[in-house]
C-alpha cells in the first residue's frame, strides 16, 4: 500500500525559508519520479517541482525557479523541497505525488503560510 507523508510546513515571514519532506512507502521509491504540487485557496492544484528517479533532471514551475530546490534520498525513501525567499503568493497546501502501477498517489498535504 502506497503512503506519502509530508511534513515541514508552517508559518514563515516573507523572505524566509522552509524545508518540506515527504516520506514514502509501499512502492519501489528509487524507480519513480517524485513531484511536489501545491494548491492555494480558490485555485487549481499546480506542479511546483519534480525530480527523476536517480535525482536527476529536476524541473520547476517558472514561479519558483531560483528559489526552490527539489532533492531526494533514495536510501531513506524521501523527497524534499527546500523553499527560500518565500513570498505571500507561495501560501498553499503542498502535496507530494507519485504514480505507481498506473494510479495516482497523493500525500495528505502540509500547509505553508507566508505572512508577516
Amino acid at each position: 500500500q502506497v503512503h506519502l507523508v509530508e511534513s515541514g510546513g508552517g508559518l514563515v515571514q516573507p523572505g524566509g525559508s522552509l524545508r518540506l519532506s515527504c516520506a514514502a512507502s509501499g512502492f519501489t521509491f528509487s524507480s519513480k519520479t517524485m513531484s511536489w504540487y501545491r494548491q492555494a485557496p480558490g485555485k487549481e492544484r499546480e506542479l511546483v517541482a519534480a525530480i527523476g528517479s536517480a535525482g536527476t533532471n529536476p524541473n520547476y514551475a517558472d514561479s519558483v525557479k531560483g528559489r526552490f530546490t527539489v532533492s531526494r534520498d533514495n536510501a531513506k525513501k524521501s523527497v524534499f523541497l527546500q523553499m527560500s525567499s518565500l513570498k505571500p503568493e507561495d501560501t498553499a497546501v503542498y502535496y507530494c505525488y507519485t504514480k505507481w502501477r498506473g494510479l495516482d498517489y497523493w500525500g495528505q498535504g502540509t500547509q505553508v503560510t507566508v505572512s508577516s
